[in-house]
């Protein structure tokens, strides 16, 4: 058995290892068994509306019931969600079957303690030993002390409660006219009710879910539908969550999209000098565009950048005694709020720090700096050989070499798929163009050869 946690979590494609419905139940007799030694063992669990969910859920609730551990179903529900949740209910653990934002023929288990931060790779080792090395068929309990089921009618009423009080008092009702792109996943269970709290001219789209449509042309990871929405409506606004809306990006009232940097520059200039950001150190990942940090050490802030991932930024921020940080994929974390990424609370946010001026939103996000960026993605089955072999090595010497000091490369294997992304990034769009079809040519012939 290959080693199973990924950058986050457990990933893969549904009935292919990992991510069958016997390794799901082994995993829950292994989790029951590493926590065999505590009393009143319960456990949360939530998912977002991909297909399989009903499925690993299943296994999984099965797996720890037979161990002995009660279980709490949330039922489908955001990421974050289950977060918040799990400190509520005071459970030990907190599970969310999801695969954010991949397509709904993949899906992933991801953990949380019972603070509601996600498990460290400690404990993410020592499951995983447990469960290849099949230890948990050790522990065996008698039938009348199985685990029960307790589902949790409410999950949705609490956590829209939360996300409600994150913000009361803080934001005023404003004449945005707003689009909300739910991706056809957790968050069509959310939106529309706390949205009238705040604003009653606002409008949904892709919020009907049917197992199969999460993320498909939707969503953050195709902005396509909710910039041509934001347009015909001639909306100030929208926001894209992905699968399990643990992000978001935004779009202006131009159609135009604002990444996860922009947010990030919009709330620090709106609140950096009223002394919101502690120690004014925002902290975000290599991907970020060059071009952030400038602007952000302009209005007084200071950048830490750190490896890609949310458990590393938000690892860096805890370090620093940041306040703010995240991702230009749009994972934000609002440390004082949440130890996870939010997009919901992000969104929330952003209204409040755009609710300070009377500017339009294409012009607060304009005044991010930026590089121009290509990011490339290439299908790789086997990522580690192709990052050693000589001929990539020689290719990206030589674009190193046509680069200079313009700009940079980025590469880096995916954590959850069999791919290997590429950033380009320049002043000079020219470089970038031509670098571009450079490696789009190498990487065809490569595997033509291979």
């Amino acid at each position: 058995m290959n080693e199973l946690f990924g950058t986050d979590g457990i990933r893969g494609e549904v009935n292919q290892y990992p991510m069958t419905a016997e390794i799901a139940f082994n995993l829950g007799k292994a989790i029951g068994y590493y926590y065999s030694n505590i009393n009143n063992r319960q456990i949360l669990i939530g998912k977002d509306t991909r297909l399989s969910g009903d499925m690993l859920e299943s296994a999984l609730i099965a797996g720890l019931c037979s161990t002995g551990v009660d279980v709490i179903n949330a039922g489908i529900i955001t990421t974050p969600a289950i977060a918040y949740l799990t400190k509520y209910c005071k459970a030990i653990m907190g599970i969310v079957i999801s695969a954010s934002h991949n397509p709904y023929y993949d899906n992933g288990i991801k953990f949380f303690n019972s603070n509601g931060y996600k498990i460290d790779s400690i404990h993410e080792k020592r499951i995983e030993e447990i469960l290849i090395n099949e230890k948990y068929k050790k522990y065996k309990i008698p039938g009348k002390k199985i685990g029960k089921v307790y589902h949790l009618k409410e999950s949705k009423d609490i956590y829209r409660k939360y996300l409600f009080n994150s913000i009361a008092g803080n934001i005023e009702k404003n004449d945005f006219r707003i689009i909300f792109d739910c991706a056809n996943g957790a968050s069509s269970e959310v939106i529309e009710d706390l949205f009238h709290r705040f604003n009653n001219n606002f409008k949904v789209i892709n919020n009907s879910p049917n197992g199969i449509n999460i993320n498909q042309k939707c969503g953050s990871t195709c902005m396509n539908s909710l910039q041509k929405e934001v347009l015909r409506e001639k909306a100030d606004l929208g926001f894209a969550f992905d699968g399990d809306a643990d992000r978001v990006l935004a779009v202006d009232e131009k159609g135009q999209v604002v990444d996860g940097d922009q947010i990030m520059v919009i709330y620090t200039g709106a609140f950096l000098k009223e002394g919101q950001l502690g120690n004014n150190v925002i902290v975000t990942t290599y991907m970020s565009n060059l071009g952030f940090d400038e602007t952000i050490e302009e209005i007084g802030g200071k950048v830490i950048r750190t490896n890609i991932g949310d458990k590393y930024v938000l690892k860096e921020m805890i370090e620093k005694k940041s306040c703010l940080g995240g991702e230009q994929s749009g994972h934000i974390i609002f440390l004082k709020k949440s130890p996870n990424g939010d997009g919901i609370i992000t969104s929330l946010q952003l209204l409040r720090a755009l609710n300070k001026n009377d500017e339009k939103v294409s012009l607060q996000a304009a005044r991010m700096k930026k590089y121009h960026q290509m990011l490339l993605n290439y299908h790789i089955e086997n990522k580690l050989s192709f990052l050693c072999s000589k001929e990539f090595n020689e290719i990206k010497k030589e674009l190193k070499s046509i680069l200079k000091d313009n700009g940079r490369i980025l590469i880096r294997p995916s954590g959850t798929e069999n791919k290997i992304r590429i950033l380009l990034e320049s002043k000079d769009k020219g470089i970038i163009d031509n670098l571009g079809k450079q490696l789009n040519s190498f990487i065809e012939i490569y595997k033509k050869k291979y």
